[in-house]
């Protein structure tokens, strides 16, 4: 069962006051306060089409994991099947599977209830196996809530090593421990605490997973278009990189981050990374995975070659989403 502990600050590090934040908030790039409040289903379709994806009115499929710490040998697949739920693989994710139909919920199952699966969706199970070498090593799950990504990671651990799980939301700490207990992870630590001020817990993390909070996309809210604008895209991209920021301090030598969205808008994405590359002293590595590559050039402006490394997946089967991964350069940081 995980151990739920509520943790409010650790230390006297003030994020507001502090000189090296302040002096990175001022150095964003590029800024977009001098833009006129911009929104609406045609501006954001007209923006993707720039990007080089054609706007397309699509479901996405929906998918689960199975939880590999519990299903044992239990088949199943054939299981679920003889409860009315089908099943089809993922092609590109190794317990990723479509759920093709159904005479009862997913989420009703006995083998639901007794954590042998998750419902995830399937772009969403793609950054935890991006890391190298989980097993025995101390992760940071920066922005745990509601969970699937922890008990992912901790299935890939095989509940070895230590997670620490952060949430900000005091709300979302009862969801999260009851979806670790169900899903037996015993290794796994739950704090109360914002991601911005990680580094005041003074340790060093061997991994570091940011599925950041960020605008989603029109597949999570059907009123996504009616709903955003470029000032929120803004306000998600400094508190990205406020994250990144702090990710960035109490990351091991060799460590590794791996940092996604479910947002479609650069600023959130791709920009981030190239400022993280030249303000935190992090580089982007080499992943293979399900998606296209980071985009290099955004409405003109050339950026750090070394993100095509990233990938961005465009809404289809799944719903939009962005991933890299990134390692400290060499005698930095």
């Amino acid at each position: 069962m995980a151990k739920f502990f509520e943790k409010c600050s650790i230390g006297n590090c003030d994020i507001e006051s502090s000189p090296i934040i302040i002096r990175l908030l001022k150095s964003f790039y590029p800024r977009l306060r001098h833009l006129p409040l911009m929104s609406g289903k045609g501006f954001f379709i007209s923006r993707y089409a720039q990007l080089g994806w054609k706007f397309e009115e699509t479901q996405p499929r929906q998918a689960i994991r199975i939880n590999t710490l519990n299903d044992g040998g239990k088949n199943l697949e054939q299981r679920l099947e003889s409860t009315g739920i089908q099943l089809e693989r993922i092609p590109f994710l190794e317990t990723g599977y479509w759920v093709c139909n159904y005479r009862v919920s997913v989420g009703a199952s006995a083998e639901y209830l007794l954590g042998l699966y998750s419902i995830q969706e399937a772009a969403a199970q793609i950054p935890a196996t991006l890391f190298t070498a989980l097993r025995g090593n101390i992760v940071l799950d920066s922005c745990a809530a509601p969970g699937g990504k922890t008990v992912q990671l901790a299935n890939l651990m095989n509940n070895t090593g230590a997670i620490i799980a952060l949430d900000v939301k005091r709300k979302r700490l009862s969801a999260l421990s009851n979806h670790l207990e169900r899903c037996h992870v015993t290794n796994t630590v739950v704090y109360l605490l914002d991601a911005r001020h990680a580094s005041q817990s003074r340790l060093k993390f061997d991994r570091i997973l940011i599925d950041a909070p960020c605008s989603g996309n029109f597949l999570t809210d059907s009123n996504w278009f009616t709903r955003r604008t470029m000032d929120d895209v803004e306000r998600n991209a400094i508190l990205q990189r406020e994250i990144l920021t702090h990710a960035a301090s109490c990351l091991s030598d060799n460590g590794e981050i791996v940092y996604s969205t479910c947002s479609m808008e650069p600023e959130e994405n791709e920009l981030n990374m190239h400022w993280a590359i030249r303000n935190l002293g992090l580089k982007i590595q080499d992943i293979n995975c399900y998606g296209q590559k980071g985009l290099t050039n955004v409405f003109g402006v050339q950026l750090d070659s070394s993100i095509e490394k990233c990938k961005r997946i465009w809404p289809g089967e799944t719903q939009g989403f962005f991933v890299a991964k990134l390692g400290k350069k060499m005698g930095r940081l």
